[in-house]
């Protein structure tokens, strides 16, 4: 594993039907939109994660958490610890949870600051909201917050 500060890092922004993806580097402090992986009620094509691990081949990999504003855990928040899991179990990869509230929100806001389609069921900004998780993580390092 390469020291602290110049590592690989890999987010998933997890959903239900999508699964945001971004790549970045940690000297760099920023991050990538990548895809976004259809998902059957939570469960994506594992071979298709499985390409993107080997292609990026991250140090880490990041799963953003979708905590309530009051910082207590709901249904989501289980199923994406549970999608961490089986990506540490299945590719034997480190996997950090990440607070990412707001992210798909913030993400949503940029989308349609740039005059973006505002039809995000279809066209989703899943991948966006990964960047935003690696970018949460990146800031989390350098405040010492992590």
């Amino acid at each position: 594993m390469p020291e602290a500060g110049n590592r690989r890092l890999m987010a998933f922004d997890f959903g239900t039907r999508r699964i945001g993806v971004a790549s970045g580097q940690e000297l760099l402090g920023t991050g990538k939109p990548l895809t976004m992986l259809p998902a059957r009620d939570g469960v994506p094509d594992w071979n298709q994660v499985e390409r993107l691990l080997k292609e990026w081949k991250p140090d880490r990999v990041l799963v953003g958490l979708p905590l309530n504003m009051d910082d207590t855990e709901n249904d989501m928040c289980a199923r994406a610890r549970k999608f961490g899991k089986r990506l540490h179990g299945r590719f034997h990869v480190e996997v950090e949870m990440v607070d990412e509230r707001l992210t798909s929100f913030e993400a949503k806001g940029d989308v349609m600051a740039a005059g973006g389609s505002r039809d995000f069921g279809r066209d989703g900004v899943d991948d966006r909201a990964a960047v935003l998780i690696l970018e949460t993580w990146f800031n989390q390092q350098k405040t010492g917050t992590a």
